[in-house]
């Protein structure tokens, strides 16, 4: 693996700059529609837009940067970086442009060629949720858990997996709390593809479950995925999912865990808590309130999961 080592002083290169192979001056960029979250303990994210320079030639390229700073656990941190050209975005999509809510798309106007500069900042608290067994010794535990001794920065491969996430979050239709449960979820796989990108694993999938190696098996198992983002306060159990997709019990847990690389339930109950971040934090509800919108029979039960989830409790995050 070629992975650039550094000091924990780490100078990063602009990804901009370097997918058009030579300095850009963001300053004087025509900036089409930005958006960003900076809750705490969550994924923090900037997407900007950017008008396309038409003579621009711009690569797309992903990558990963790996902030080590030994003794000082609350400096490190993980950074995907994103660089896509060739989308296209609608100056007046916020007002339902009348052509392209018509699909006529071809004749509008307010259409603008893009190029799109995005960032996850992955903190360690964050990480940890996703690492079964520190004990364990592999390159990419060693990262999640921070034990990595040195800086990197690695430059990915945009496999088709990783683009169909990046068009997803640039494209989705979602507002306010809907917004932020997908986007959620969306950056987790992001994270997922991202570290099997990193360490060069093939892009043919395949599977110990045998099942799955029917398209629409595969398909039920990823619509169960959204089924539980759309339930995120109206708790829902295994038996009444696996009916809403047709899908056997068994092989809904089995293939599940195959395909996201967690169970049903942790995956459940991440996305819950990072959704409850985001109410406290950035829509500044009460711990009873969110509480009740996610669905806890009682706050000491929603207290008790969120302090294990993140290791605050509910009041300690309205605090940062």
């Amino acid at each position: 693996m070629n992975v650039y080592l550094q000091n924990y002083m780490l100078q990063v290169p602009n990804i901009l700059d370097l997918a058009q192979k030579r300095p850009v001056m963001l300053e004087a960029l025509d900036i089409l529609h930005e958006k960003e979250r900076q809750t705490p303990g969550a994924v923090q994210y900037s997407i900007k837009r950017y008008s396309r320079i038409p003579q621009w030639n711009a690569e797309d390229m992903g990558m990963m940067v790996y902030h080590y700073k030994k003794n000082e656990p609350a400096a490190c941190y993980l950074e995907l970086r994103f660089c896509v050209s060739g989308n296209v975005y609608c100056r007046g999509k916020e007002q339902e442009c009348l052509n392209c809510r018509n699909g006529l798309t071809k004749v509008c106007s307010e259409k603008e060629d893009t190029i799109d500069v995005m960032n996850f900042t992955f903190l360690p608290e964050h990480l940890l949720q996703f690492v079964k067994s520190p004990r364990s010794f592999s390159f990419t535990n060693d990262v999640l858990c921070f034990k990595h001794p040195s800086s990197f920065t690695k430059i990915l491969p945009l496999c088709s997996r990783v683009r169909v996430i990046l068009e997803s979050l640039l494209s989705n239709t979602y507002t306010e709390s809907f917004e932020n449960i997908y986007i959620n979820a969306q950056t987790q796989m992001l994270l997922l593809y991202s570290l099997e990108c990193m360490l060069g694993d093939k892009e043919e999938e395949t599977f110990s479950c045998k099942f799955l190696a029917n398209e629409s098996d595969r398909d039920k198992i990823l619509k169960a995925r959204e089924v539980l983002l759309e339930h995120i306060g109206e708790p829902i159990t295994i038996k009444d999912l696996s009916r809403k997709v047709a899908i056997n019990e068994c092989y809904l847990k089995k293939g599940f865990k195959e395909i996201f690389g967690t169970t049903i339930f942790d995956f459940y109950q991440s996305q819950r808590m990072e959704h409850a971040k985001y109410l406290l934090y950035e829509k500044g509800l009460s711990v009873t309130e969110v509480s009740l919108m996610l669905g806890y029979s009682s706050i000491s039960h929603f207290s008790t999961a969120f302090k294990k989830h993140t290791g605050l409790k509910p009041c300690e995050l309205l605090l940062r």
